[in-house]
Parts: C-alpha cells; sequence; structure tokens
C-alpha cells in the first residue's frame, strides 16, 4: 500500500505529464522538463513560464465558447493560469483608476505589444491624448503584473514602461 506522501508525489508528477501532453499537441507552444520544474514557453513572443511539480494544485480540462480545449491550472497559492492552442493566459493586476471590466477577464503578454502599439501611436500623432495615454499606461501595468504575478519574467517590458513614462508628450499646435 502507498504512503499519502507516494500518491501526492504521483498525482504532482501526472500534473506536470499532463500539461506536458497538452502542450505537445498545440501549435504555440513547446515545453522542456528540467528536475521537477516543467518550461512552458510562447512561440509568439518567445515568453516562458516555470512551473514546479510542487505547486500545481489542480488542472481542469475546459472548452471555450468556440469548442476549443484548454487546461487551467490551479496553483496552491491560489493563481492560475490558461494553456491554450497559442498562448498562456493570465489574470491582469487589479490597477488604481482602471475600470477593471474594460479588461479582458483573462490577457496574454502578447497583449502587451498591442498596448504599445497604442501608446506609441497616441504619443507620435499630431494631437497625443494625455488622458488616453493614463489610461492605456495602467492597462500595460495591469497586465505586465499580472503576468509578473504568475511567474513571467518581464524585465524588458516593465523597463520599456519606465521610459516611456518618462518621455515627454508631444507639444500640440
Amino acid at each position: 500500500m502507498k504512503s499519502v506522501k507516494e500518491n501526492l508525489d504521483e498525482n504532482k508528477v501526472t500534473h506536470l505529464k499532463r500539461i506536458m501532453d497538452f502542450v505537445g499537441q498545440t501549435p504555440g507552444l513547446i515545453s522542456w522538463v528540467f528536475g521537477e520544474h516543467l518550461k512552458v514557453t510562447q512561440k509568439t513572443d518567445g515568453k516562458s513560464l516555470l512551473i514546479s511539480d510542487t505547486d500545481v494544485e489542480e488542472i481542469i480540462s475546459r472548452v471555450d465558447s468556440d469548442g476549443q480545449t484548454f487546461l487551467q491550472v490551479n496553483f496552491s497559492s491560489g493563481k492560475k493560469i490558461l494553456l491554450t492552442a497559442n498562448f498562456i493566459g493570465f489574470k491582469p493586476a487589479q490597477s488604481i483608476g482602471l475600470d477593471m471590466s474594460r479588461l479582458p477577464k483573462v490577457v496574454t503578454t502578447p497583449d502587451l505589444m498591442s498596448v504599445v502599439d497604442a501608446i506609441e501611436e497616441n504619443l507620435n500623432s499630431n494631437t497625443p491624448q494625455n488622458e488616453e495615454v493614463e489610461v492605456l499606461r495602467r492597462v500595460f501595468d495591469a497586465v505586465l503584473r499580472g503576468g509578473e504575478s504568475v511567474g513571467f519574467d518581464l524585465t524588458s517590458e516593465r523597463l520599456w514602461l519606465q521610459r516611456v513614462t518618462k518621455a515627454p508628450f508631444k507639444a500640440s499646435a
């Protein structure tokens, strides 16, 4: 008869195997095993998460409104990620002064580039809208901090935001 610890250990290994099996069938994600960790990388932007077998509490197989299967990975910390065919989704962080109901419930690291494009477009226009840029900065921050909270290294994106924050606005004519 197996001990409780042996059953827990087997369950954790099964979690990582289940994630690996799912990722192996996706066109946009790849994974590698590093000891007791699994590294899952998005092909789109090269961003990776390191998942520890001891951190995974539960995996739920789900289907979206388009009939596409995805995995919801719940961590013992209370955080969760969604593994889809191409992306690792996560919840944006709360941001003071930002109406969170206007953001999607799940975002991905490529969403950061969409916000970057919108900020740069606004700043480079003949009449930049300071209020709009401020809202976009808060959206960027919410996605960035949400990604960092689940384990993405977004240092370069954080530095970009700091540079833009310090950049002067063009004077309007």
